[in-house]
C-alpha cells in the first residue's frame, strides 16, 4: 500500500507550494483544512487547486481532504477520518502556524495554534502510530542573536523579541522531546516572500506590511514638481541592517525534496540566503514602487526629535513590526547545502524585489481562490 503523507496549513502561502511541489512528485497527500464560512474544506481546497492548474496549465493531481482544526482536540476529525489516518498516513508535514508577532492572552495566538496545535499533532502521531514527523519551523528561534547561528542549535540562552518566536521554539521543543518519534526533521524558513519567478504571494506580512504602510502613508502627500511625492520621512536606521528574504518557490522545492528523501531525514534544515537583502535596498524599493523619495536614514536606534506628522502615523503603524528591522545573524546552512546542493536559493536582488512589490500593488495586497462553481450552480 501506498501511504500519504499529511499535510497541515496546505491553504497558507508555503502550504499552498508544498502541496503543488509534491503532487508534481507523484506523492500521495492528505491535507487538513479548516472549513471557512462560506467553504468546506473540499471546497477551499479544490478552488486552490483550480488555481494551480491555472499557473501550471494543466489539471493536477487532487489531494485527499480531511476536514479538520489543529487547535481541537483530534485535529477535530471525526473518527473515520482518524481511522483513515491511521491505515493510510505514515508521515505528517505539520506547516500550519500562526503568524501573530505579540499575543494579548497565552490562551489565544500565536499559542494556541503554534504550541497548542503542534501538541494536538503529536498526540494525533501517537494515537496512529505515526513516527514520521517533518516541521516547519523558523529561523528566528535564534532570537536576538547576533553570533553565527547553527542549525543543531535551539535554546542557548537567547533573548527573543515578540511571542511568535516564544511559540515556535516551544513547538520545536515538543516535536523533539516526544520519545515515540523517529527524529524529527525541522525546517527553519527566513523572511518568505512571493514566487522568485512570477512574484506572486498570498500572504501579505513582513515586507508586504512595510510596503503597504508605505503606500497609504504617502498617498496623502502632494505630488512635487518632479511628480513624485516628497515623503521628507527619517528612518532610525543605518540602511546597512541586513535582512534575510527567500523565495517561497525555493523554500518548498527544498522542503519536498528533503521529505522525499528519507536519506536526509532526522536534521535541521537552515532555510535562509547567504545573500541577504539592505535595508537601503528595501527602502529604495518602497521608494520606487511607490513614486515617493525623501526618506533618509538617522542612525539605528536614535529616537526622533520634533517627529512629524508623517512619521509619527509611520512608527505608528510600525510599532509590532519594530524587532523585524533588526540586523539579521547569519545562519549556518550546512545540512541544506549538503542536502540540496541542487537547489541553490535565488538572489533577491533589486529587480526581484521589485517585481514582489508591483505584484502586490497590482493585487491590491489580497488573494482569493477563485471557488469552483458546481453543475447545479449554473442552471440556477
Amino acid at each position: 500500500m501506498d501511504y500519504h503523507i499529511l499535510l497541515t496549513g496546505a491553504t497558507g502561502l508555503l502550504g499552498r507550494y508544498l502541496l503543488r511541489d509534491l503532487l508534481l512528485a507523484d506523492v500521495d497527500v492528505a491535507v487538513l483544512v479548516r472549513p471557512s464560512r462560506r467553504q468546506s474544506a473540499e471546497e477551499r481546497v479544490e478552488a486552490l487547486m483550480g488555481t494551480w492548474d491555472q499557473q501550471v496549465g494543466r489539471g493536477l493531481r487532487r489531494p485527499i481532504v480531511l476536514s479538520g482544526n489543529i487547535c481541537e482536540q483530534n485535529l477535530g476529525m471525526d473518527d473515520s477520518s482518524t481511522t483513515w489516518v491511521k491505515e493510510h498516513c505514515d508521515t505528517i508535514l505539520h506547516n500550519a502556524a500562526s503568524l501573530t508577532f505579540l499575543g494579548t492572552d497565552v490562551e489565544g495566538e500565536p499559542w494556541e495554534s503554534n504550541v497548542r496545535g503542534t501538541q494536538n499533532v503529536l498526540d494525533l502521531c501517537e494515537q496512529c502510530e505515526i513516527q514520521d514527523v517533518h516541521q516547519v519551523s523558523t529561523a528566528y528561534v535564534c532570537g536576538l542573536r547576533q553570533d553565527r547561528i547553527l542549525e543543531s542549535e535551539l535554546e542557548v540562552g537567547q533573548e527573543v523579541s515578540n511571542d511568535y518566536e516564544r511559540s515556535k521554539i516551544e513547538a520545536e521543543n515538543l516535536v523533539r522531546s516526544a520519545d515515540f518519534l523517529s527524529p524529527p526533521t525541522v525546517y527553519r524558513p527566513s523572511i518568505i516572500v512571493g514566487d522568485s519567478q512570477t512574484g506572486f504571494t498570498t500572504t501579505f506580512h513582513g515586507f508586504y506590511a512595510m510596503l503597504r504602510i508605505a503606500q497609504t502613508l504617502v498617498s496623502s502627500v502632494e505630488l512635487d514638481e518632479t511628480g513624485f511625492r516628497n515623503a521628507g520621512a527619517r528612518l532610525t536606521l543605518d540602511g546597512t541592517e541586513s535582512k534575510n528574504f527567500v523565495p517561497v518557490d525555493w523554500v518548498s522545492a527544498v522542503i519536498a525534496h528533503i521529505v522525499t528523501s528519507p536519506e536526509h531525514h532526522g536534521l535541521t534544515y537552515h532555510l535562509t540566503s547567504n545573500r541577504p537583502v539592505t535595508v537601503h535596498l528595501v527602502k529604495d524599493v518602497l521608494e520606487e514602487s511607490n513614486n515617493f523619495h525623501g526618506t533618509e536614514f538617522y542612525g539605528s536606534g536614535v529616537e526622533l526629535d520634533n517627529p512629524s506628522d508623517l512619521e509619527q502615523l509611520f512608527y505608528d503603524h510600525i510599532r509590532v513590526y519594530n524587532a523585524y528591522w533588526r540586523d539579521d545573524p547569519k545562519f549556518d546552512r550546512v545540512n541544506t547545502l549538503n542536502a540540496a546542493p541542487h537547489l541553490p536559493c535565488p538572489k533577491i536582488d533589486r529587480e526581484m524585489l521589485l517585481q514582489l512589490a508591483r505584484t502586490a500593488i497590482d493585487m491590491n495586497f489580497r488573494w482569493k481562490d477563485r471557488p469552483v462553481v458546481q453543475p447545479s450552480e449554473l442552471h440556477s
